[in-house]
């Protein structure tokens, strides 16, 4: 019997192991964080989960910072110097960018300043039309007094999140909004167009420049009562007036690239697994999307 169970065992261990190999990307995998972004706050990961278990399948994975509130040129030249360390550390000859909100759009700055050494880029949830909860908000700051109040306390607390994060960054509450703006995200357009839909609502370029465009979304706003962000969503979920989103990014607003899909049952903090996991139940699970994705890439050859 033993000789039977040791001889089992040798042929189990002759057989690849699949899983540790599904996401064996050729290039790193960089993620990207959005808005009131952060790399890592408390041990806690904003892509919660997710690159441990890309890493786990075989994926070479390296999580950015970013300031927290800021335009997307400025974010996009922060992503810039950690992707040119990222690929001298390496000695890889590209990477696959993945941006969460705000971060795609940085992301998608990247690619069109480096295009040579940005094999893909993904955008998940991000306003790349703009949103109209940063047009309300631009509002707002405008009223005497109240704006000016609110853009110090937004400025202050991003400085404070920075803090905790162990990052320094120049936070600019007004540059965010006016990035994220339907105006902001027009004028970055116009300026970096690639992978960009041609008409309302539309699919963009599949490929362009030597390089592969995709994106996805949610649709959904109040998910888990647990989840405390939950609320903040439901909120900023009026400037829609009714029109789908996920509480910050409105559906086809998320449209770039190859859109894989816009309508998954999540709001903006689910897309990355936040808050610790908690998302709607019986819902699609955020990290086997992921895992899924890098994979897409890794059979693209990227």
């Amino acid at each position: 019997m033993k000789r039977i169970i040791a001889s089992l065992m040798l042929l189990l261990s002759m057989i690849p192991n699949w899983a540790d190999t599904y996401d064996q990307t050729r290039y790193p995998i960089v993620l990207v964080p959005g808005v009131l972004g952060f790399q890592q706050v408390f041990g806690i990961d904003y892509f919660y989960g997710i690159a441990d278990d890309l890493s786990s399948h075989g994926a070479q994975v390296y999580a950015t910072s970013a300031s927290a509130l800021n335009s997307s040129i400025a974010r996009g030249e922060e992503l810039l110097t950690q992707v040119q360390t990222i690929l001298a550390i390496t000695g890889a000859q590209k990477v696959n960018l993945i941006g969460h909100s705000h971060g795609g759009v940085a992301a998608r700055y990247v690619a069109a300043v480096i295009p040579s050494q940005v094999a893909s880029v993904t955008t998940i949830g991000s306003p790349n039309a703009g949103t109209p909860v940063a047009d309300a908000l631009l509002g707002i700051a405008n009223i005497p007094g109240v704006g000016s109040l609110g853009v110090s306390i937004a400025n202050a607390f991003s400085t404070l999140l920075d803090g905790f994060a162990g990052t320094s960054y120049g936070e600019s509450a007004v540059a965010e909004m006016e990035s994220m703006s339907t105006a902001g995200a027009a004028a970055f357009n116009a300026q970096f167009p690639q992978g960009m839909p041609s008409t309302p609502c539309g699919q963009g370029p599949a490929y362009a420049n030597g390089q592969r465009y995709y994106s996805w979304g949610g649709t959904s706003v109040f998910t888990n009562f647990l989840d405390p962000t939950d609320y903040l969503f439901s909120v900023t979920s009026l400037a829609f007036q009714g029109g789908a989103s996920d509480g910050l990014t409105g559906q086809c607003s998320s449209h770039f690239g190859t859109v894989l899909r816009d309508n998954y049952p999540w709001n903006h903090g689910d897309e990355i697994n936040q808050f610790l996991g908690l998302r709607g139940w019986f819902t699609p699970d955020p990290v086997a999307v992921y895992r899924d994705h890098v994979n897409r890439l890794k059979n693209a050859g990227l």
